[in-house]
């Protein structure tokens, strides 16, 4: 397994024109299929009477949860150049979208494959490309009147914190790295109602 993996750290965005037609580019970083969901949604609601929202997504350090969706183009016209651009790039946990307003002249098949993989290299070119290293990943779980001792023991470790649900019954995850586990133990041993839950390495 890789200790490694190229990601992008903050969105990025393009245009691509062609015969009239135009093709906005999206590329997000995704950490899972619930975030990926809601991205499109939210992208789908900018373009609401574009013709087409087309994507690919990748997760996971080994690549190997992917998906590639034409929504209504030819087969392989869209979907696949947009993967084809992740995998150029050699991406993980990342969502490219890409939005075609038609312009009144039929592209092909070919001229479709070259604009949905241009837009998509255009937004992947506007995002910040990182490399990151693997994490520990926890979800802590505690009640509200704990939050005070959780977020005391974020700052103090510096811990890469994110997705928290600070309603009645609190959740925060929290990423380290691996050789770094038993700092998440120490830090909350004397509180038995604050309980970690281990979502493993990525």
């Amino acid at each position: 397994m890789s200790f490694n993996y190229n990601t992008i750290s903050t969105p990025g965005t393009g245009l691509y024109k062609v015969k009239g037609s135009k093709h906005f580019g999206y590329a997000y970083n995704a950490r899972s299929e619930e975030e990926i969901a809601g991205l499109l949604e939210k992208v789908k609601a900018e373009h609401h009477s574009a013709r087409h929202v087309a994507y690919a997504w990748r997760l996971g350090i080994e690549k190997e949860h992917y998906r590639a969706n034409d929504d209504g183009e030819p087969a392989n016209s869209a979907g696949k150049p947009i993967l084809g651009q992740i995998e150029k790039y050699d991406l993980t946990n990342v969502l490219i979208a890409v939005v075609r307003y038609f312009g009144g002249t039929k592209l092909g098949v070919g001229g479709l494959i070259d604009a949905y993989r241009t837009a998509a290299q255009m937004a992947i070119d506007d995002a910040t490309v990182v490399e990151k290293q693997l994490l520990a990943h926890f979800k802590i779980h505690f009640e509200y009147d704990r939050m005070s001792e959780v977020m005391l023991a974020i700052r103090v470790n510096a811990w890469e914190n994110f997705d928290p649900d600070f309603r009645q019954s609190c959740s925060i995850k929290i990423a380290i790295l691996p050789e770094k586990k038993d700092e998440i133990e120490l830090a909350f041993q004397a509180f038995s109602d604050i309980r970690r839950e281990y979502l493993g390495i990525y």
